[in-house]
């Protein structure tokens, strides 16, 4: 539930209007593209995570196979992405409150969200996975409700909206067919698919504090990525059905806006109040991790040491407050630049993003190389396809970069991630220098 909480977020519920807006029906095949990719990711990082739980595993498992300046790397990058994510939920929420508070600020709703996100993870991991299992229940009951009344309403056409046409499956190849704006547009569109499924390998982060990982994790991979195909596939399907692709504009969730489109608007509502449940349950997820990464890179040395302090419930308090006030940057961002903040959020998390799922193909690569193949033979759970997945998910992810480099609002995060790499890279440097120095003291 967890993983399902911080894959389905923003991205599908706000973020799949552009992406539909560049391929149209086509959006399906680019989600079944990228989740397939996806599912290699999130089994080898499941592998691992089966072999050595770790809380902290990103940036754990990089340091222990890979090298120390790779886990230094991984963990700080991971961290960073997960910040970008959190701060974009943050500024895209009060476009779904102002739904029924126009008057409503969004700096001040991401103000009030923050501070009480915060509070939750401050009372301890049962508090936080209490709260994330009620989360990603209500919406993945809303998006199955929603699925079936979107069925309703196409099978007995109900539409008020004269502007519209009646709802039918024939929308997705009678305007401009099944791929409107062709396979460019397709693969354009997978920019925005992967930024989508950016937190499945929160199944990693919480190997380490579940009862039973050798079960749980397993079983967690192998259901969650074709519940988020489902979800995903499924749920634009229906959208698009009722309202053609090219009337779906942006201004609210495509989820909220069919219905209220067709004037099924006590569906409108509840929808609106899902996507809410939906940004809340993303940062929640968010601050989860980002203070236990801080932790795992202070005990590993790669961060300052009293990030390393747990609460007497086990809680990583610090770290959980120094996300917390970095994120509070997202307000800010919001005040000053209220109509880019979230594209320019979203591009620089995708970037960090593709370097964590390449750090963990690459560290599976070297994991399964350092424990000989006799070891790896008896592994109970592995990725499928060995040395040939690892590097067809590597070549998926630069074709991404690839795309994004080719779209003038994703160009920016692409030049930016090599010198994000670079000053990560000599931050490693120049802790190796201090610490050299601290010994010959």
């Amino acid at each position: 539930m967890i993983a399902l909480g911080g894959a389905i977020g923003t991205g599908l519920f706000y973020g799949s209007a552009d992406a539909i807006s560049l391929a149209g029906p086509s959006i399906l095949l680019a989600y079944a593209l990228g989740g397939a990719v996806i599912f290699l990711v999130v089994r080898a990082m499941g592998e691992m995570s089966v072999h050595t739980p770790s809380s902290g595993a990103f940036s754990r498992y990089a340091y222990d196979y890979w090298s120390p300046c790779a886990g230094f790397v991984s963990g700080w990058n991971y961290w960073f992405n997960y910040t970008v994510v959190s701060m974009a939920e943050l500024t895209v929420i009060g476009t779904y409150v102002r739904y029924w508070l126009p008057g409503m600020p969004d700096w001040l709703t991401a103000a009030i969200v923050l501070v009480s996100i915060t509070a939750v993870n401050l009372v301890g991991v049962r508090s936080f996975g209490e709260f994330e299992f009620w989360f990603a229940l209500v919406k993945v009951v809303a998006i199955v409700g929603m699925i079936v009344l979107g069925a309703v309403v196409i099978g007995l056409a109900v539409n008020s909206g004269s502007s519209l046409p009646d709802p039918s499956f024939a929308h997705l190849v009678d305007r401009g067919g099944f791929f409107p704006n062709g396979l460019s547009g397709m693969s354009a569109s997978l920019v925005v698919v992967m930024f989508s499924f950016g937190g499945v390998e929160l199944i990693g982060i919480t190997a380490g504090e579940a009862d039973d990982p050798k079960r749980s994790i397993p079983r967690a991979v192998n259901q969650v990525v074709y519940r988020i195909l489902v979800f995903y596939i499924g749920a634009l399907l229906i959208i698009m059905a009722v309202v053609p692709w090219d009337r779906i504009n942006g201004k609210l969730s495509p989820f909220v806006q069919i219905f209220d489109s067709v004037g099924v608007t006590a569906a409108a509502h509840i929808l609106n109040a899902v996507v809410v449940t939906a940004a809340l349950s993303v940062y929640n997820s968010g601050l989860y991790s980002n203070g236990r990464m801080l932790h795992s890179l202070a005990e590993q040395g790669n961060a300052p040491r009293f990030l390393a302090k747990l609460s007497p419930r086990g809680v990583p308090v610090r770290g959980v407050l120094v996300s917390s006030a970095i994120t509070a940057a997202a307000v800010v961002l919001k005040i000053a630049l209220p109509d880019k903040a979230f594209s320019i959020l979203l591009s620089t998390a995708l970037a960090a993003g593709i370097i964590n799922w390449t750090m963990i193909m690459i560290t599976q690569i070297r994991f399964r190389a350092k424990i000989g193949a006799e070891e790896a033979s008896r592994l109970t759970f592995r990725l499928p396809g060995g040395k040939a997945a690892s590097f067809s998910a590597l070549a998926f992810l630069a074709l991404v970069v690839v795309l994004m480099a080719a779209s003038p609002d994703y160009r920016p995060s692409v030049i930016a991630a090599p010198v994000w790499i670079v000053a990560l890279l000599v931050g490693y440097a120049a802790k190796r220098f201090a610490a050299r120095r601290r010994r010959r003291a």
